[in-house]
């Protein structure tokens, strides 16, 4: 059977549950779910990202609270010391995305299903690697999740734009886990490594192009002089679930394979 009331501190276990059908062991969300868009209509929201109604929380008597990341360590506990028990995940890669698909099918009880999305999800980006490899040029692809400080992108979203057919320019940045890991002191270093393409998804707020534009010395950037600055809604690429694989991913394959044409 299974946990039956389980919070969703976040928006990817309640995404995941939704298209695994188990949509009805949810009592509680985040206030910042926004997929699937019946979850905001249907469940009573309990709790942001870095904070939590822990007394709305144990008024919904839980059997399970499902996090992500350091960042909800303190809700945890609080949730830990008042009897709940807790799952907080804690992957950054396209490949931990999938696994965590199918640990959370087998956590609730329909491991079977999970298995059979996983897969779904495996073969949609089977395919956009296919798609991606047969692009003349790799552009370069500077990810943005932050405007002050900057902010560069976090992993699962370098593999996906490597996966659409570009090539992150901060691979090594991207490999940080923890947002400060990845703040740039200034602009310089994006300067020099010359995207052709920018994407933004500032988390929580609208990407403000002409802003990034304006920024000391960017107007030597590619990416700038051609204009190819482009939003990525932040729910679908900066929470590591269903998303980032499905609508993101698509949205990252149109803007490379676009520019892509407009090179020939």
């Amino acid at each position: 059977m299974g946990p039956r009331r389980i919070v969703c501190l976040t928006e990817e276990p309640c995404e995941t549950l939704y298209a695994l059908g188990e949509q009805d062991r949810i009592v509680g969300i985040s206030g910042f779910t926004v997929r699937p868009p019946q979850a905001r209509r249907e469940k009573p929201k309990v709790a942001a990202f870095t904070s939590a109604r822990i007394d709305q929380i144990l008024a919904l008597k839980p059997d399970l609270a499902i996090g992500f990341s350091d960042i909800q360590a303190d809700i945890a506990a609080a949730l830990v010391k008042a009897g709940v028990e807790v799952w907080i995940a804690n992957h950054r890669s396209v490949e931990g995305i999938v696994d965590y698909v199918r640990r959370l099918g087998a956590l609730v009880g329909c491991a079977a299903k999970a298995e059979a999305y996983a897969d779904a999800l495996e073969r949609g980006l089977e395919t956009a690697q296919a798609q991606g490899a047969q692009l003349p040029r790799r552009p370069k692809v500077y990810s943005e999740e932050w405007d002050t400080p900057i902010i560069t992108g976090i992993q699962w979203v370098a593999e996906l734009i490597g996966i659409a057919g570009g090539e992150d320019i901060f691979p090594e940045l991207s490999r940080e886990p923890l947002a400060r890991g990845r703040i740039l002191a200034d602009g310089a270093p994006v300067i020099a490594r010359a995207p052709d393409i920018i994407l933004g998804a500032w988390c929580g707020k609208r990407f403000r192009p002409e802003h990034v534009a304006a920024r000391p010395g960017w107007d030597a950037i590619p990416a700038v002089r051609d204009g190819e600055l482009h939003e990525i809604k932040s729910p679908l690429i900066l929470q590591p679930g269903p998303a980032a694989l499905t609508d993101g991913l698509q949205a990252i394959v149109a803007i490379i394979h676009a520019w892509s044409a407009r090179q020939r």
